[in-house]
């Protein structure tokens, strides 16, 4: 299919009410760029895609004019068997990643079974100046090397990363908070040496404490060595 036919197939999935509730869960990108489809939707539309081919022109026409499209994108290359074509297709596709929900929904599967190819990548990814391309690296850590293939310089390896970007900040909370959940013993030095800025600090001892996969106890641990404010 040509871009402006999947363009088209994506208007035909419109549901005006979604198209409403992601203007406002995704601020960052402009209103007129988000058409309104629902994810499941999308996801169908990328098995249907990767089924048939022909979608090589519309990963190459970059950069896309809708969010949909970027959703349907990284849908796309999360479903690619091949892992040389599919890493290509990621790092081709990273640096237009303009938005969390994109960054995050993209995860190809074929990297389960390339973990130490990733790795390379990944440590790539995260010495980035590209707010989601330090993000997709850093989730890429948490999915795949927080449990089997953990290795304990991987938190110091997040801890040292510096960034005043929100959604990169947000993802290094989010990563240490699942590896107080996945690797407690080797995750809280980190946060009692407060090796983190006081903001991502705070931030990732909020979200273990949300967690459901932390006891009571380390939680109540962990809130004590939250960072105060002064005055």
């Amino acid at each position: 299919m040509t871009t402006p036919e999947i363009t088209k197939s994506l208007f035909s999935l419109q549901d005006a009410q979604y198209r409403a509730f992601q203007i406002k869960l995704i601020p960052n990108i402009g209103p007129d760029s988000i058409i309104g489809v629902r994810t499941p939707a999308l996801r169908s539309l990328a098995a249907e895609l990767l089924k048939a081919g022909g979608y090589e022109e519309f990963l190459g026409d970059l950069p896309h004019r809708y969010f949909e499209e970027n959703q349907l994108h990284a849908f796309i290359v999360s479903g690619m068997k091949d892992y040389p074509t599919c890493i290509k297709q990621v790092n081709r596709f990273l640096p237009f990643v303009d938005n969390w929900a994109t960054c995050d929904q993209m995860s190809p599967k074929v990297f389960r079974k390339h973990r130490q190819e990733l790795f390379s990548e990944i440590m790539r990814w995260i010495r980035s100046d590209r707010t989601y391309t330090i993000r997709f690296g850093v989730g890429m850590l948490m999915e795949h090397f927080l449990d089997e293939d953990f290795d304990p310089d991987c938190l110091r390896i997040v801890a040292s990363i510096r960034s005043e970007e929100y959604y990169v900040k947000m993802m290094i909370a989010w990563y240490f908070a699942t590896a107080l959940a996945k690797q407690y013993d080797s995750a809280l030095p980190i946060i009692e040496n407060r090796s983190l800025d006081p903001w991502t600090h705070n931030k990732a001892i909020q979200k273990a404490a949300e967690s459901y996969r932390i006891p009571a106890d380390r939680k109540a641990y962990l809130k004590s060595l939250k960072i105060r404010k002064e005055g």
